[in-house]
């Protein structure tokens, strides 16, 4: 039996701003938008036009800010060019780590921030 991944929910407070960021910083692309009114909530599904993969933004109506918990980490996405994303999303505002890498490894990657906090590690070719 074989498993392949079809998207990572994310709830968001802002389901706007995070659509616009992960178009602008990533490339995804909006694929699909549900609207339940009547269960007040809207999801939308953003897909890397790379992997097809996809992430559901989940706004719930009125919510407000989320306690990001502490089992969750991030997810990963890779760049051929590490040094001018870093730089893209350094002039965009968002708040990115400095490149660097595992102890005692190669300089390969680094973390930002979305808008409700959630960690994307950007993974490149080593330096």
């Amino acid at each position: 039996m074989d498993y392949k991944l079809l998207h990572v929910c994310f709830r968001v407070e802002n389901l706007e701003k995070s659509v616009e960021f992960y178009e602008k910083a990533l490339g995804y692309k909006e694929v699909t938008r549900k609207d339940f009114p009547e269960h007040e909530f809207t999801l939308v599904y953003m897909q890397d036009p790379a992997s097809k993969i996809e992430i559901e933004l989940t706004y719930n109506y009125d919510h407000g800010p989320y306690e990001i918990g502490d089992g969750y980490s991030h997810f990963a996405v890779h760049t051929d060019d590490l040094m001018k994303s870093h730089e893209k999303h350094k002039e965009m505002g968002i708040p990115c780590d400095d490149i660097s890498g595992l102890p005692g490894g190669e300089t390969r990657f680094y973390f930002m921030q979305d808008p409700d906090g959630y960690q994307i590690e950007i993974i490149g070719p080593v330096l």
